[in-house]
């Protein structure tokens, strides 16, 4: 018996997508191309004049390997479909915003900015590259949606089309706080110039009468910050105070109240000018803070369900014609034509054709189920080969897949564990209040005049404006860091919940292991390299991803004549290639009396009836995943839920270390059941998963982050996105999440050193407009400079 790897001759670079050339025969003015769509790609730029495509970038396109049917888009004929797409429209101009997955560098912006070229109808195109979407403006009398679609297909930019698109509207850009915030900045700026005479007055460089009208012009800048900017922390503080817990906002509205009134006090008696630079200033950069803390990745989406999954119509047979059909009319007993690799969007029963059923995205398991005749077939399974036909048992909106969406406790909130910060602030504000009572037993002993100028001037200088300054720059820095590794979290809070978490629990298929990549390995008796063209010759001629995988690994030659080939519904291949008869299959069908246990798929060879050996095929453990895993369980339990079986348990066992908990055959309710157990028990715990199967997990749990290929692939609903290939990276992303923490405490303690320069000022009631408006400004330039700084130095690898 013997062991074989064939490895791949070195091979030419497609000049669009740069993919390997398997032959190196498709060739167009010199230039070699992996397929034939990629070299239509290429011909249709070519003939209208658009190759600087291909200079901007190197092999810029996206494979096109898989062709587009050329009806796939005949939905967006339908006037029902086109108004819930088209987001305005008048007698000469339509607009309409088409999400386009495969936008990823400058040539892509060059191209789709310049339609125009190739579809004569198009006026415009504006592309946002952080949301992958196109704006496109057209004339409908000189063109149409579906012709833009199919336009932009034949250059490899095929628009996905959801469900989510007809259900659900787009979400509106919250611009309330950067109207606000640009409100607070203009009257500060304003307030801030006014009130350099009064800063040196005592100087003898200002005039008393401008002094006075400056005052009153401060006064009324003051009031649309005071009643209209600084509103959303007196929501805040007031929603804090009605459900009886004292946030970090409370202090700030004390602050900011206290500032206002005292400066008012002072205009209106004429005894000076009063802190009104101070109390924009806090409100100013509060609501830089805020933005910044609310800021979310809005190219992404968080809380998809399987309306982002499901495709906006499919194809219904009515008295022998093919029509498309908008999703949510889909009725029971309709007959559906699933085209090759579409979705199933109902559960239905198989009338025609060969089903082989992907349903990794739903339960997990990597291996294609074979489904006959009369069988069942689920909604969220993908058709792997050819087309088949169902008749439909359930509506969209009552099939097996919406039903793990609609389970109540994904619909049950989860308890929000209040922040740090607010806990924190409690304390300081507890502490303010006593600077301030002290201050007044003082003064009312000694000097009872001087009691509202100290106590307004201590509520004054210890706001805690610096506090939450650094949370929020800190949050925001550290959420840009961790995006610029490719996790993608929902916002500040589960940076906190990441850096507390004590237990990780791993899905397998397409978490650990890779979606496209597998392993081939030959065993049995030794073949020449004309017997292995031979065998890939054979498999090229199946759709059937193991087969595919075969051929891949033995290669193939075209010029070898295949007879007489016959496919057998989950069982095997067979056929004459030149002299050969060659069969690949199961043991039974390849007449195998000699199984051979493995933790792969197999696939038995006999060639003229002669038993030959077997490939095995396994699951690709992606780059770095074994050393991941020994590296995490030296500080965390580790758990493994998969809905695959356990051929791979001891191999996983060894990986994951003996005290490691693994589990397979895990359905949705299971994995979700394993996580609240985990939890009851006090573990915080965080679920990298990747698939429907686990969305209940990924929301229960106390971080979930969903893996994926693509940032703007699908994912389930949760708290971050992990491009896949980042997530040997996983402790230092913890380690990042922990010095933040770390980094707002120590800025926190620093700004302390302001309040405690400020509140010697303060107490004596000596407190002067300049003093505050250097120590304010000074103490938040400080922390945002040294928040950006600890933050860069502690990411370092």
């Amino acid at each position: 018996m013997a062991t074989i790897a064939v490895a791949p001759d070195t091979k030419l670079k497609c000049a669009h997508c740069g993919e390997d050339c398997p032959d190196g025969k498709i060739l167009l003015d010199d230039k070699h191309f992996c397929c034939e769509g990629c070299k239509l790609v290429y011909e249709i730029l070519n003939e209208n004049g658009l190759c600087d495509y291909y200079t901007l970038n190197n092999n810029p396109g996206q494979s096109q390997r898989i062709p587009v049917r050329k009806d796939k888009f005949a939905f967006l004929d339908d006037n029902k479909i086109q108004q819930q797409l088209i987001q305005f429209q008048d007698d000469t101009q339509t607009h309409v915003t088409f999400y386009i997955p495969h936008i990823h560098c400058s040539s892509c912006l060059w191209l789709l900015e310049n339609l125009h070229h190739l579809d004569a109808g198009v006026q415009r195109v504006n592309v946002n590259f952080a949301k992958k979407e196109a704006m496109i403006v057209f004339r409908q009398q000189e063109t149409s949606l579906r012709h833009i679609a199919e336009t932009l297909t034949s250059i490899g930019y095929e628009p996905y089309i959801s469900l989510q698109d007809l259900r659900q509207q787009k979400p509106r850009i919250q611009r309330d706080l950067v109207y606000r915030l640009g409100v607070a900045g203009f009257c500060f700026g304003n307030i801030m110039l006014l009130s350099f005479p009064e800063y040196f007055s005592h100087y003898g460089y200002a005039d008393v009468k401008m002094n006075h009208i400056f005052r009153w012009l401060n006064l009324t800048l003051s009031l649309p910050v005071f009643f209209y900017s600084a509103q959303v922390f007196f929501r805040s503080a007031w929603g804090g105070l009605k459900s009886g817990f004292l946030n970090i906002d409370l202090p700030i509205v004390l602050a900011i109240i206290v500032t206002f009134v005292r400066s008012l006090t002072d205009v209106l008696t004429d005894s000076g000018g009063g802190y009104f630079d101070s109390m924009t200033g806090i409100v100013f950069f509060m609501l830089v803070g805020r933005i910044l803390q609310d800021k979310t990745y809005q190219g992404l989406s968080f809380d998809r369900d399987y309306t982002a999954y499901f495709p906006i119509a499919i194809t219904v047979l009515k008295d022998k014609q093919q029509i498309p059909t908008a999703l949510p009319d889909i009725k029971t007993n309709d007959t559906l034509l699933i085209h090759n690799q579409e979705l199933i969007p109902a559960d239905g029963i198989l009338l025609k054709g060969n089903a082989i059923i992907d349903y990794s995205f739903v339960t997990g398991e990597a291996v294609p189920v074979q489904k006959s005749t009369g069988e069942i077939v689920y909604a969220g399974g993908k058709q792997l080969e050819g087309n088949i036909e169902i008749l439909t048992i359930k509506e969209v909106a009552q099939s097996y897949l919406t039903s793990l969406w609609n389970r109540e406790e994904l619909k049950r909130p989860r308890e929000k564990k209040p922040s740090f910060i607010h806990l924190l602030s409690r304390y300081f504000t507890w502490v303010v209040l006593t600077i301030a009572i002290i201050t007044a037993t003082y003064w009312w002993a000694y000097d009872p005049s001087r009691i509202w100028p100290a106590v307004t001037a201590v509520l004054i200088v210890a706001c805690p404006c610096a506090l939450l300054l650094a949370a929020s720059f800190t949050n925001g820095h550290i959420l840009r860091i961790l995006s610029r590794h490719h996790l993608y979290l929902r916002n500040a809070d589960a940076i906190e919940r990441l850096a507390d978490v004590d237990h990780i629990v791993f899905d397998k298929t397409g978490t650990l292991t890779g979606k496209a990549t597998s392993s081939v390995s030959y065993q049995g008796m030794p073949l020449t390299k004309e017997k292995l063209w031979a065998i890939g010759t054979l498999a090229a001629q199946s759709t059937h991803p193991l087969s595919k995988m075969i051929a891949s690994f033995c290669g193939k030659d075209e010029n070898l004549p295949v007879r007489n080939f016959r496919s057998v519904a989950a069982n095997g291949i067979s056929g004459w290639v030149q002299y050969n008869f060659i069969q690949l299959g199961n043991a039974a069908f390849t007449g195998t009396t000699s199984k051979i246990e493995t933790d792969g798929s197999t696939v038995y060879i006999t060639i003229d009836g002669q038993q030959t050996g077997c490939f095995i095929i396994r699951h690709h453990y992606r780059e770095g995943i074994p050393a991941l895993l020994q590296h995490l369980q030296k500080k965390y339990a580790l758990s493994l839920l998969s809905g695959d079986n356990d051929a791979e348990a001891a191999y996983l066992q060894e990986m994951m270390g003996s005290s490691a908990s693994l589990h397979f055959a895990q359905k949705p309710a299971d994995k979700l059941g394993y996580v609240l157990s985990l939890q009851k028990q006090g573990h915080r715990v965080l679920m990298i998963g990747d698939g429907l199967n686990d969305a209940g997990a990924l929301k229960q749990s106390d971080v979930g982050i969903s893996l994926t290929e693509n940032s703007n692939n699908f994912t389930p609903a949760s708290d971050g996105i992990l491009e896949a290939d980042q997530l040997i990276q996983l402790p230092r992303f913890i380690r990042t999440c922990k010095n933040n923490k770390r980094i707002i405490v120590a800025t926190f303690i620093i700004s302390l050193l302001y309040n405690f320069i400020g509140l010697f000022f303060a107490v004596q009631g000596i407190l002067s407009p300049l003093t505050a408006a250097i120590l304010m400004p000074a103490s938040s330039i400080s922390i945002v400079l040294l928040t950006y700084g600890l933050s860069e130095w502690l990411d370092r690898p």
